[in-house]
């Protein structure tokens, strides 16, 4: 990727990631768990959130992370429903963004052109958000998704998966380099986009608007 692409993609990079963290704090806080939001994690402030070598990681390979938000199962109301949402939270948040984004870069396209690069950016904001909503949902620890399957097993299968979470970066590392995630996650990411790209563009012309 050249420099001009990385800078361009720099803002929806630190959105989502930011965006991510902040959906996670809220759930966990509505849910009865305020350990986030009493670390300072419950902001939309994005220097909150990153974590220095992650974020760099992400620019310049694509793959990293960012501060883990601080969460308390013990707090939650209901620890089981607690958990699942808590967890799905940030993923839906990126896909919910992503979402927004595209309808308001189709609805405004004649505007966002004459700024230079502006359409580019908001289009990168839509695509980053779809990969790396569903790239969280995969049921591998440490990701979201590893969450959600957790909180949905039964108990006895829910603990059983959960000795699992040791491994979970070697196995997260082994579906990365077999391509296994990158097939799961542009499988469902490309159709999600092409289906929500497909509604704005319609919208757009149904309005007369956007170009």
């Amino acid at each position: 990727m050249d420099v001009v692409s990385i800078l361009l993609s720099l803002p929806a990079l630190i959105l989502a990631l930011t965006v991510h963290e902040y959906a996670h704090a809220r759930a966990a806080y509505e849910m009865g768990d305020p350990t986030a939001r009493n670390a300072g994690r419950m902001t939309l402030e994005p220097w909150a959130h990153l974590d220095p070598i992650g974020t760099v990681l992400l620019v310049l390979y694509r793959f990293g992370w960012a501060k883990p938000v601080p969460i308390n199962p013990r707090n939650f109301r209901d620890p089981r429903r607690g958990l699942l949402y808590s967890s799905l939270a940030g993923p839906l948040a990126n896909l919910a963004l992503a979402v927004v984004t595209v309808f308001v870069l189709y609805l405004g396209l004649d505007l966002f052109t004459r700024v230079a690069h502006l359409a580019q950016v908001l289009y990168y904001i839509f695509i980053v958000n779809i990969y790396f909503g569903f790239f969280n949902l995969i049921p591998v620890p440490p990701l979201d998704g590893s969450k959600v399957l957790m909180a949905l097993l039964p108990g006895r299968q829910a603990y059983a998966f959960s000795r699992l979470e040791p491994y979970g970066p070697v196995i997260l590392i082994l579906f990365l380099l077999t391509g296994a995630a990158s097939a799961i996650v542009g499988g469902l990411g490309d159709a999600f986009a092409g289906a929500v790209e497909k509604a704005a563009r319609l919208l757009a012309a149904l309005l007369g608007v956007g170009g």
